[in-house]
């Protein structure tokens, strides 16, 4: 079938940290009077602990633990107040930044009349930030794990957004970072998967460099 509609996951695929994951827990912190944390040091603890996660809900709950992790021992020295806080932060736009091929290729995909979407596991902090990001503009759909019960790869968050985009999952190309989360996820429901990979060459048939790549995959 054709490609009529195409989603996107949104952190890593659309949009990351600014500065970094560590930078935005260390400016948190000196809030609170921590003061002397390495953001590099906290990135790298969030990496391991955000890769080393199970079950992730993407509650407020898990997101708490997932920070006392990053901490590690510094944990103790933080007050109750700091982990709402952070949490909030993150609801910021000017903690995020778009990739520079995001607005290129959304606006290409829309100038030729495909339906655009997105498909995240997230918490309800995310339709007020695509908001303020501007980007709500451009979706169709906007599926989020939070308000479905349940997170990528389920099938089921697929097909609600061919559903909400009216094509068909044949019909619909879902493009992420993750390669069980989207790629096998989108495929689990009769959907197209595509990887981008912006830091490693794309090897892949199911992969792109840039999203900007899509444009060309579509056809005439």
């Amino acid at each position: 079938m054709p490609i009529r509609a195409i989603t996107f996951d949104v952190g890593g695929t659309l949009i990351e940290p600014w500065p970094s994951v560590g930078h935005v827990y260390a400016e948190v912190a000196e809030r609170f009077g921590v003061n002397g944390v390495a953001p590099d040091r906290l990135t790298e603890n969030f990496i391991r602990a955000w890769k080393a996660r199970s079950g992730f809900d993407y509650s407020r709950e898990s997101w708490f633990a997932l920070v006392r992790e990053t901490f590690a021992e510094q944990a103790a020295r933080l007050p109750a107040a700091f982990f709402p806080a952070v949490f909030d932060r993150f609801a910021d736009a000017d903690t995020w930044r778009l990739y520079d091929d995001v607005l290129p290729a959304l606006e290409a995909l829309a100038r030729r009349g495909v339906k655009l979407g997105v498909i995240s596991n997230w918490d309800d902090r995310l339709r007020p930030l695509l908001a303020a990001l501007d980007l709500t503009r451009f979706f169709t759909s906007i599926v989020v794990s939070c308000e479905l019960g349940s997170t990528k790869p389920d099938a089921r968050l697929f097909r609600r957004a061919a559903a909400e985009l009216g094509v068909a999952p044949g019909e619909l190309l879902h493009v992420g970072d993750s390669a069980i989360m989207d790629v096998a996820g989108a495929q689990s429901a009769g959907a197209v998967g595509c990887r981008v990979r912006r830091r490693a060459a794309a090897a892949a048939a199911h992969e792109v460099g840039a999203l900007t790549d899509l444009i060309g995959r579509l056809g005439d």
